[in-house]
């Protein structure tokens, strides 16, 4: 009788750790299986207004391979463009951050400061554009990153440089 109870309580101990890893395991693997497709947006010719500043996204924590970026990113005055080599590694719930505080290179960097939320990032590559709430005073935007909202992490910044006048 005792081993009775005994399997009985390790066939349920195991299929709860298995459900658990099953579930973890599909959050980590599900970007990289059903990847949206590469984005293709461009600007209009609302969007294109004066340039203010560019930048390009880098690999924040080069020991880590799995969140990594690259690609050129443009602020306009009422857009941020990613440009069409933009590129981040797989993963769930990305969104994109203009943040008022410059050099971002890890997590903990952005704690405690006011970002501006542009939305969810709608591909891993390619061109795709974000409209910039009206009154947002851009040259106290240093940065725009990319960040993972369900995990809190860092995944790829960019550090804008003031586009020429002219």
């Amino acid at each position: 009788m005792r081993r009775f109870f005994r399997d009985v309580v390790v066939f349920f101990v195991g299929g709860i750790v298995g459900a658990v890893f099953g579930v973890a395991f599909g959050f980590f693997i599900f970007p990289y299986v059903f990847a949206p497709p590469p984005a293709t947006d461009t600007l209009s010719e609302a969007d294109r207004t004066r340039l203010v500043a560019s930048g390009t996204f880098i690999h924040a924590n080069p020991s880590d391979p799995i969140h990594f970026g690259r690609g050129k990113v443009s602020v306009y005055e009422r857009t941020v463009f990613l440009e069409s080599d933009f590129e981040v590694g797989p993963g769930p719930a990305y969104h994109v951050y203009l943040v008022p505080k410059a050099s971002i290179r890890s997590s903990s960097d952005i704690k405690d400061l006011m970002y501006v939320d542009l939305g969810r990032l709608r591909a891993f590559k390619g061109s795709q554009r974000y409209a910039i709430p009206a009154g947002i005073d851009l040259a106290k935007y240093p940065s725009v990153i990319i960040w993972c909202e369900r995990f809190g992490v860092l995944i790829s910044p960019a550090d804008l440089k003031a586009a020429r006048a002219g």
